[in-house]
C-alpha cells in the first residue's frame, strides 16, 4: 500500500511538470516574499531563559525565543516565503524588541549570540533568507548611551537620538555596521525614521551595504532616502478596502502600476490593527476575505510581507492585543492556501515581475493580467455576492489558447464566438496560466491515465484485503 501510495504521489507530480513554469536565474528583492515574526510571540523552544515570563500577560515576555522558531521552522517552510523577518533581537525592554537597552548585545530572553547564529545558518540551510530590524528611535531609556548622547524625550519610558549630531549618527552607523559584521543576516530594517533625514539614510544604507555586499536595507515607513524597498501604503490601502467586506468599491486597485514591484504590499502589520479585526467590525467571514484578500496581494505587483499568525486569521486593535502567543492547533487553512500562492509566485518569474495590467474592476470584480516574453497569466477575483462573468477578447492573449486554472482546476477555451469565457463563482478566485491550445497534451493525458490505474488498483487492493481479513475471521471463527 505504502508503494502505491508513493506511485499515486509521483503521478500527480508528474501531472504537474507536464506543464512547465519558468524560473529567476538571479534574484533581487522584488522576488521577495517576507514573513514577519516577532521571536517572543512565536513559539517556546527552551526552558533556560524564561526568566520573569508570564505567558498570560500579553504586555511582558511570553518565552518565545530562537530555539522555537527552529522547532518550528517546518510550519515556515510549508508557506513557502523567501525571507523571515525576526524583528529587533538586540537586548531590549520590551518584548517587541523595540526598546533597545544595548544594540551590542542580543535579548537574553530570545537565546544567546550562537543561537542566533545557529538559526541563521539553519534558515539559510533551508534557502531562507534573514531580515532583522534597527530601531533608530524610540529606544528605552535606560540604553547604555543614554547618559552619553543626546536624547529627545518620547513615549513615557523611552527617547529618540538627536540625530542631528554627527556623533550620534556615526555611532549608530558603527552599531549598525557591527550588527551585519558580526551576523550572517541578508537584510536590515531600518525603523524608527521620524527624526533622521535623507542624508543622514543615505550615509548609513551606503555604510551597511559597503560592510556587507548583497545586503538589502529597507524600511517600514515612506522615505525619499536608497532604501531598496519600503512599503507601497495606498496600495496596501486599496487591497484592504477592496477586500474588507464584499460588494466593496475597488476602483482604487486600478492605481496600481509595474512601478509597484519592488514595494512591500502588506493587509495588516504589527503595529496596527490586523486585517481581522476590520473584517470582524463589518461583520464579515475571515477565511473568505482572507483568500481572495490574499489571492490580490500575491498576484499584483508588490512584495508580499505577512505578519506572523495571519495563517490563523488572529483579532486584535492594537498591540499588546494584537501580538498573541501564536496558537499551532488553530485551524490552519490559510496556511496552506499562502504556500499555494507563494509556491506560484516562487515558480513564475512572470508572477513577480512582469507587466501589469487591469482588464476589469467593477465594485468588486477584477480580471487582471501578469505577463512576460515567457508566459502570461490572467488571474480573476470575484468580490461580489453573485457569480460573474468576463469575456476576454483574443486580440488581448491571442488565438487558439486555453486557459488553465490552477487554483479550482478551471478550464477555459476559446469559444464559437471566439472570445474567452471567464466564469467565477461569488467570492472566490482563479488564476490562469495561458497555454497554446494544441489539442491532446500527450504526457499530460499518459500521467492522468496513471493516476486513475494507480487509484482503482489502491482500490483493488484495499478491497481485495478487505475480503481476506473477512474470511479469515470466518475461518478463525469456526475454529472457535
Amino acid at each position: 500500500m505504502k508503494r502505491i501510495t508513493g506511485l499515486l504521489a509521483a503521478c500527480m507530480l508528474a501531472l504537474f511538470i507536464a506543464q512547465p513554469i519558468t524560473y529567476a536565474a538571479e534574484t533581487t528583492f522584488s522576488d521577495e516574499s517576507i514573513y514577519d515574526l516577532l521571536v517572543d510571540r512565536f513559539n517556546n523552544g527552551l526552558g533556560s531563559n524564561d526568566y520573569d515570563v508570564n505567558a498570560k500577560d500579553p504586555s511582558v515576555f511570553n518565552g518565545g525565543d530562537f530555539a522555537g522558531i527552529s522547532n518550528r521552522l517546518q510550519h515556515i517552510l510549508d508557506m513557502q516565503f523567501t525571507m523571515i523577518s525576526v524583528g529587533p533581537v538586540f537586548k531590549t525592554a520590551s518584548y517587541d524588541g523595540k526598546q533597545v537597552l544595548d544594540y551590542s548585545k542580543i535579548e537574553p530572553h530570545f537565546g544567546t549570540t550562537e543561537e542566533f547564529s545557529e538559526l541563521i545558518a539553519e534558515l539559510h540551510a533551508n534557502k531562507l533568507k534573514v531580515m532583522a530590524d534597527f530601531p533608530l528611535g524610540g529606544v528605552s531609556a535606560d540604553h547604555v548611551w543614554a547618559k552619553q548622547l543626546p536624547t529627545i524625550p518620547a513615549d513615557q519610558g523611552t527617547i529618540d537620538w538627536d540625530v542631528s549630531k554627527t556623533e550620534t549618527q556615526d555611532q549608530l552607523i558603527a552599531a549598525a555596521v557591527q550588527f551585519v559584521s558580526d551576523y550572517s543576516v541578508d537584510g536590515i530594517r531600518l525603523t524608527k525614521l521620524d527624526r533622521a533625514d535623507t542624508e543622514f539614510l543615505d550615509k548609513m544604507i551606503t555604510a551597511l551595504k559597503d560592510a556587507k555586499e548583497g545586503l538589502y536595507v529597507i524600511t517600514n515607513q515612506p522615505s525619499n532616502a536608497a532604501f531598496d524597498s519600503m512599503p507601497a501604503e495606498d496600495r496596501s490601502q486599496a487591497i484592504q478596502d477592496a477586500f474588507v467586506q464584499v460588494d466593496p468599491d475597488s476602483s482604487a486597485l486600478n492605481t496600481f502600476s509595474n512601478d509597484d514591484a519592488g514595494k512591500l504590499l502588506q493587509l495588516d502589520d504589527l503595529t496596527g490593527p490586523r486585517f481581522t479585526y476590520k473584517m470582524v467590525e463589518l461583520r464579515q467571514f475571515p477565511p473568505t476575505r482572507w483568500k481572495i484578500a490574499t489571492t490580490a496581494q500575491f498576484m499584483l505587483p508588490g512584495v508580499p510581507l505577512t505578519p506572523y499568525a495571519t495563517e490563523i486569521a488572529v483579532n486584535g486593535k492594537e498591540a499588546p492585543e494584537s501580538h498573541p502567543f501564536f496558537n499551532f492547533k488553530t485551524d490552519m487553512e490559510l496556511h496552506d492556501w499562502i504556500g499555494d500562492l507563494n509556491t506560484l509566485r516562487n515558480g513564475s518569474e512572470t508572477l513577480r515581475t512582469g507587466d501589469f495590467t487591469m482588464l476589469h474592476n467593477d465594485d468588486g470584480f477584477i480580471v487582471f493580467e501578469r505577463s512576460s516574453e515567457k508566459e502570461k497569466w490572467i488571474i480573476a477575483i470575484n468580490n461580489t455576492s453573485e457569480l460573474k462573468s468576463f469575456q476576454i477578447d483574443p486580440a488581448q492573449i491571442g488565438e487558439k489558447k486555453k486557459l488553465r486554472g490552477v487554483l479550482a482546476q478551471d478550464l477555459i477555451k476559446q469559444t464559437k464566438d471566439n472570445e474567452y469565457h471567464i466564469v467565477v463563482e461569488r467570492e472566490l478566485a482563479e488564476i490562469y496560466l495561458v497555454e497554446d491550445d494544441e489539442g491532446f497534451n500527450t504526457p499530460y493525458l499518459i500521467a492522468s491515465l496513471l493516476v486513475v490505474i494507480i487509484f482503482l488498483l489502491f482500490v483493488f487492493t484495499v478491497i481485495r484485503k478487505g475480503k481476506q481479513n473477512r474470511n479469515n475471521d470466518v475461518v478463525n471463527s469456526s475454529k472457535d
